[in-house]
């Protein structure tokens, strides 16, 4: 296996899905996570159709023991891995943005942040741990994607516990980008914008394609590209 890998959590549907399908289209080797076996298979399939390796791994990244799993599975493959997307993630309030009072901080209960973290913080946190001891001798690029909607310059009300959840993604990645910079590993988050996906509705304004293409650039920069950046589309956006 000496082409480049990249591991996608979420790869199963929507902008795993795609950015995965335009990672495979430029070469790389995609190792798609999810916990779902059903819909993972059908995506694995997908993708070897367009003429694109593939492999799926189960896991759930909010399980500590099935993230140590997947590791040990990675490792009996290979034992470098070149780009990580922690691209799985949810919203566990209302995603009817036209009715921000449905999940308003004054209502949405403590426990749904913490289920919150567990997904869109505490798994990316693991992953990056893992993933590293995979990168250290060439380098490598870990993409986290992150939201508008976790931006403080921006912070509006409601959905406390996506917005809290994507800050502190955004935390790990200032931090991971500082102490992995001697390591060649670049570390940055990407905000895709209000994509047309399961958790963004049909009203969003943008498509998979035009979504995933900023997630493709990070996960694809050469050495000379930034690293503890937020960007979308490539621009440098505020945190």
């Amino acid at each position: 296996m000496s082409e480049k890998k990249a591991l996608i959590t979420g790869a199963n549907r929507g902008l795993g899905f795609e950015t995965a399908r335009e990672l495979g289209k430029k070469g790389y080797t995609i190792f798609l996570v999810c916990r779902d076996g059903q819909s993972g298979s059908e995506a694995t399939e997908k993708l070897k159709s367009e003429g694109i390796n593939a492999e799926l791994y189960l896991a759930d990244v909010t399980q500590v023991e099935s993230v140590r799993e997947l590791e040990r599975k990675i490792l009996s493959r290979t034992d470098s891995v070149d780009v990580l997307i922690n691209n799985a993630g949810v919203i566990f309030e209302s995603n009817d943005f036209t009715h921000p009072e449905h999940s308003s901080a004054l209502r949405v209960d403590r426990a749904l942040l913490m289920r919150s973290l567990e997904t869109n913080t505490l798994g990316p946190y693991q992953l990056i741990q893992m993933i590293v001891p995979f990168m250290t001798k060439k380098g490598g690029r870990i993409v986290n994607v992150s939201s508008g909607m976790g931006q403080l310059s921006e912070m509006g009300g409601s959905w406390p516990g996506y917005r809290i959840s994507k800050t502190a993604l955004n935390a790990l990645t200032r931090i991971f980008s500082e102490e992995l910079k001697p390591q060649n590993i670049k570390v940055n988050s990407v905000c895709p914008g209000w994509v047309r996906t399961d958790m963004g509705g049909p009203n969003a304004t943008r498509s998979l394609q035009e979504g995933a293409s900023g997630i493709v650039w990070a996960a694809t920069l050469d050495d000379s590209g930034p690293t503890g950046g937020f960007f979308r589309d490539g621009q440098p956006i505020d945190w």
